[in-house]
């Protein structure tokens, strides 16, 4: 009995499709061992430094002096959070009101010229390597608040220049899906009640698209939390608080990329490192954990 042709084209798409399963299916099982490969690796690294070599929890997080080689040890890494957390919540605060300017000009005011011309000019700046953006910051920056401000020109207020320009491109594209997405309706509503363009923006646009924006700045401060060798270039690398915003500095990942070299692999002051490591790692959780909630918020 022959066999009818819906059977014979229904067997290879059968096929095809538990392929796809399984293909996919290998896809995120190596993911998720890839990340908890990872998590593991620099969990169990930067443990090492208070299981066994015995150092403080406490001590490292609020401990002002880092000389992990020195006698005694001293492992108090405050300076370097201290470094990362003010370079990069500045960084968001010069970037946060350009990147929506940019969004509301490219959506709201000039659509055809602002997506032709100044998306793609912003787009760009997120193809160029970090250390050109230490090197121009090296160049421009830091001369440039050498002559204005007192001081060598080096520290917080430069390594945050530079790094609201990397964060720029990010901040900018989720502002500007977000207005995208924004129902035309709504805005023919308020132009409907006599507001004036500015009024809408204000008053309707803005408030409307708040989560989205604030999942940009937060996703923009994670970018710059993590970045080390622009950073590097143009902070000081001094393991201290500074008094000023141009004074030298240091960050986790500036102090990671100094000493990563000059360290034995067991060593104290290469666990050390690996903690400093685990603390950069725990707080991009804290950052994904708040885009989440960002999202969830613009959900409901």
């Amino acid at each position: 009995m022959a066999r009818s042709p819906e059977r014979q084209v229904a067997k290879p798409h059968l096929a095809e499709e538990w392929v796809g399963k399984i293909y996919t299916l290998l896809c995120i099982l190596f993911l998720v061992t890839t990340i908890c490969s990872i998590v593991y690796f620099v969990a169990s690294k930067g443990l090492s430094t208070f299981f066994v070599n015995g150092a403080n929890v406490i001590d490292l997080v609020t401990g002002l002096k880092w000389s992990p080689e020195g006698e005694p040890p001293l492992l108090g890494a405050l300076p370097f959070i201290f470094g990362s957390f003010s370079t990069s919540i500045l960084a968001a605060l010069i970037a946060a009101p350009l990147s929506f300017c940019a969004a509301v000009f490219m959506i709201e005011i000039a659509p055809g010229h602002g997506r032709k011309y100044l998306q793609p000019v912003i787009e760009l700046l997120a193809g160029i390597p970090s250390v050109v953006y230490g090197f121009v910051g090296l160049s421009v920056i830091v001369p440039f608040f050498r002559n204005v401000f007192p001081g060598q020109g080096i520290g917080i207020a430069a390594g945050a220049l530079v790094l609201s320009i990397m964060i720029l491109p990010t901040i900018t594209t989720i502002a500007t899906d977000a207005l995208s997405a924004l129902p035309k309706g709504l805005k023919e509503g308020s132009y409907a009640l006599g507001a004036t363009r500015w009024q809408t923006i204000s008053r309707i646009v803005l408030p409307t698209t708040l989560p989205a924006l604030m999942t940009g700045i937060v996703l923009g401060i994670a970018r710059a939390f993590g970045e080390a060798l622009a950073v590097q270039m143009v902070i000081g690398n001094a393991p201290h608080i500074p008094r000023s915003l141009f004074e030298s500095a240091s960050t986790l990942t500036s102090a990671i990329t100094l000493s990563m070299g000059n360290t034995a692999m067991g060593s104290l002051a290469n666990n050390a490192l690996w903690s400093l490591a685990l603390i950069l790692m725990l707080m991009t959780f804290v950052f994904v954990f708040i885009v989440r909630w960002l999202e969830g918020r613009k959900a409901s």
